[in-house]
């Protein structure tokens, strides 16, 4: 059953060179009790679609179309008080930033006692007893209660907003970067708790980062972000095994494999693209070492390539060849060289 549903999504901001589209054509489906995550570096949308689904847009930002409906209710169609009766209480969020997230001048366990009592009708010793059990659950000391936001460590900060987020029991969580800060034993940790509490709890996890890794490790479908658009999304086994976008195949370069060691990781040359003004053409054209004139003038649609498996590009016939030049340090070096040669004669050299 689809608990959270996005179809065609488009948000704009307005700024004083014109409107910059920060997400375009987005559409996922994240199912009940599942893991969903969305990955992209950064600039690539993550944030403004996260703020469009939970309707926390700046002022100068607005969604121009689509719609977000979570259950039966279309989100994008309620006004603030009745956004707000469901944020926290149906869908929380995880922040990346525990130390701003939480109110230095308030006890730990004070603010998250007041989260219930904002949305239930419970007194004081019952909200507490909420929180302790929540605290045992999150690997928290509840003798730690009473103490304040600085005198956690980061990662018992980054425990404390989990706690805070699930308390109420949300049907879905919305993870943003939640581990960024923290090494990667304490990042293992927090994982570790949040799939306990999944399967605890039974909420869904829309889970949102830069790293593919930490996304391969803890989700079962993926959307790979670019440009504000999806370049592929599907079950995590078919997009890893299968990989049809050359974006994504550049990601996993800067993925470890420790399988096989030896291999160096691969990044991809060159910047994001300017989403200000009118776009055309692949966002990912500039950088794609298999890119032609078609790439550069036509916005490739999503195209189904598997079962629930789909990906945006020109040259999905020739995935199985741009997955075995992907893995090649040369193949991203000389992408701009191989772009500066007539469109087919390009095609041809990579894929040779």
């Amino acid at each position: 059953m689809a608990l959270l549903k996005v179809e065609k999504l488009k948000t704009i901001y307005r700024t004083q060179k014109g409107n910059l589209t920060g997400v375009e054509d987005v559409s996922f489906v994240l199912q009940t009790g599942r893991s969903f995550g969305i990955v992209g570096e950064s600039g690539c949308g993550k944030s403004t679609l996260l703020k469009s689904l939970i309707g926390v847009l700046p002022e100068n930002a607005s969604i121009a179309a689509g719609q977000v409906w979570f259950k039966d209710t279309e989100l994008t169609a309620l006004d603030e008080d009745r956004m707000s009766r469901i944020r926290w209480k149906e869908i929380s969020m995880i922040t990346q930033s525990a130390m701003n997230a939480l109110d230095p001048v308030y006890t730990v366990g004070y603010q998250i006692t007041e989260a219930i009592r904002a949305h239930r009708d419970v007194d004081k010793r019952t909200a507490r007893k909420q929180v302790e059990d929540m605290f045992g659950l999150i690997g928290i000391d509840i003798a730690r209660f009473g103490e304040y936001p600085h005198q956690y460590s980061g990662g018992m900060r980054q425990r404390a907003i989990i706690a805070m987020s699930l308390i109420l029991q949300p049907a879905l969580v919305i993870a943003d970067e939640p581990t960024t800060s923290l090494d990667v034993v304490v990042q293992d940790q927090i994982f570790k708790n949040i799939k306990k509490l999944q399967s605890k709890i039974g909420f869904s996890l829309l889970l949102v980062t830069h790293d593919i890794a930490v996304v391969v490790e803890n989700c079962e479908d993926i959307a790979v972000m670019y440009g504000g658009r999806i370049m592929e999304i599907g079950p995590m086994a078919a997009v890893l095994k299968k990989t049809a976008h050359p974006y994504t195949m550049g990601l996993k370069n800067a993925f470890p494999n420790i399988r096989d060691r030896k291999s160096d990781l691969i990044s991809i040359p060159g910047l994001p693209p300017s989403l200000l003004g009118e776009l055309k053409g692949c966002r990912f054209f500039s950088r794609c070492p298999f890119a032609t004139g078609i790439c550069q003038n036509e916005t490739p649609p999503l195209i189904s390539v598997g079962p629930n498996h789909q990906a945006a590009c020109h040259h999905l016939d020739q995935a199985a060849g741009m997955r075995s030049l992907s893995v090649e340090a040369d193949t991203w070096l000389k992408s701009s060289a191989a772009r500066s040669q007539p469109a087919n004669a390009a095609k041809e050299t990579l894929l040779k």
